[in-house]
């Protein structure tokens, strides 16, 4: 029996398995099975002879979004309205049959967009370059969904599925949970608050489905069977996404509305130019950048040419920004904007900056 076949067995196990008290343990195991097999899938094989055609794109800018979707939703047209690069589009699917790259530029910032060929169902498992597709958007700081409006919310169901089976979790933080292997002295379980969906029992059981019989485990939130095994792992990609509703103009008003109340989602036409602007001001609140300004002694600030940061950026990361060898010469910064209480104030490498701040660095 191969992967894939083991793999179905096992869902369709999990599918027909009542969820209660009694069945928890057995679920849990099962869910650590799968994860298992799923892992080893997406293994490249070692009999795999030569090397294959690259798919991914340098990176570049300050930031990179994929666009991920499927065939004909949109998303080549998306990228030729966004940027200046031109992505070919046709009324046939599967149209865009590489990664294309191309840049947005919004508030200083260069963006990269990139233009992903279309998934299907079963991408997961390697159909129609899925897996590389997949593998782009896991070296992505956002996920742009396209989706077809007209639709509905099947075509987001099949997508997340897919992103969730190679370890991608869409707008998820990580769980609070602290897990060290050891090399002796047994499983020592400890929790600060109650666990209503995990037991000391299913986390032992979990573990031996992974051949651990000794680790250190502190659960800080109460989390799934799901969480614990993610930590375990260890390789899950937590980003934020976007929903992006397109061809709008095709549903009825009612429906746009809908859409457009569901968190994490944006309704746009690509073909009538409709709610671009929004959609890109929505990518940089995901995106969480800063812009930070210089200024020089004496001079007003270059409000030209702007050093982007991820946001939480302190003085230090700006100092390694203009050149690696400033923070050995730091003597202290002046600061002007939001992130101080008055300005301009004086501070340390230790100081957070906010968006738009203006830095004056005083050299020892």
């Amino acid at each position: 029996m191969g992967i894939l076949e083991k793999i179905s067995e096992i869902e369709k196990e999990i599918a027909r398995t009542q969820k209660n008290k009694a069945t928890e343990y057995h679920l849990g195991l099962l869910k650590a099975k799968l994860a298992k097999y799923r892992a080893q899938l997406l293994e490249p094989s070692k009999s795999a002879a030569g090397k294959g055609e690259g798919f991914d794109v340098m990176k570049s800018g300050d930031a990179r979004v994929a666009l991920i979707g499927f065939p004909s939703v949109g998303k080549s047209t998306f990228l030729s309205l966004m940027t200046s690069t031109a992505s070919e589009a046709a009324s046939y699917e599967f149209t865009t049959l590489t990664c294309i790259p191309g840049v947005i530029e919004y508030k200083g910032a260069n963006i990269q967009l990139l233009d992903l060929p279309g998934i299907i169902e079963g991408a997961a498992q390697g159909k129609g370059r899925g897996r590389q597709v997949i593998a782009v958007a896991r070296t992505s700081d956002v996920v742009i969904m396209m989706l077809d409006a007209t639709k509905g919310e099947v075509q987001r169901g099949l997508l997340e599925k897919e992103l969730e089976t190679v370890g991608i979790r869409l707008n998820k933080r990580k769980p609070n949970i602290y897990f060290k292997p050891k090399k002796g002295g047994g499983i020592s379980f400890n929790s600060t608050v109650p666990l209503t969906q995990c037991s000391e029992k299913l986390v032992q059981l979990i573990l031996h489905e992974y051949k651990m019989f000794n680790a250190e485990i502190l659960f800080r939130e109460d989390c799934t069977p799901d969480d614990f095994i993610d930590v375990i792992v260890g390789n899950r990609v937590y980003m934020p996404c976007l929903y992006v509703y397109n061809k709008i103009d095709q549903i009825s008003m009612e429906e746009v509305d809908r859409l457009a109340r569901q968190p994490h989602s944006v309704v746009i036409s690509c073909g009538m130019k409709l709610n671009l602007d929004f959609l890109v001001e929505m990518l940089w609140e995901y995106l969480a950048l800063t812009c930070i300004y210089t200024k020089k002694r004496g001079q007003r600030p270059d409000f030209t040419d702007a050093i982007i940061l991820r946001s939480g950026a302190s003085v230090e990361h700006v100092c390694h920004r203009i050149h690696r060898t400033l923070v050995g010469q730091f003597k202290y910064a002046l600061v002007w904007g939001t992130s101080t209480k008055y300005s301009p104030q004086r501070v340390g490498l230790s100081h957070n900056m906010e968006h738009e701040d203006v830095i004056q660095i005083v050299k020892k």
